[in-house]
C-alpha cells in the first residue's frame, strides 16, 4: 500500500514539474488516501497483534 502511495506521489511531482496540474492534483489525492489507509491498517494490526499476544501469554 505504501509502495503505491509512493508511486502516485512521484507521478504527482513529475506531473507538476511538467505543468500537468490537474493530473498532479489527482495523483496527490490518491497518494494521500492510500497513505492514510496504510497508516490506519498499520495501527489496526498493531493493536490486534498486541491484544492477541497478551491473551495468549
Amino acid at each position: 500500500m505504501l509502495k503505491w502511495a509512493l508511486i502516485f506521489f512521484i507521478v504527482s511531482i513529475l506531473a507538476g514539474l511538467f505543468g500537468f496540474t490537474g493530473i498532479a492534483a489527482g495523483a496527490a489525492s490518491i497518494a494521500k488516501i492510500l497513505f492514510f489507509i496504510a497508516v490506519a491498517l498499520f495501527v489496526l494490526f498493531l493493536v490486534l497483534g498486541l491484544t492477541v499476544f497478551k491473551s495468549v501469554t
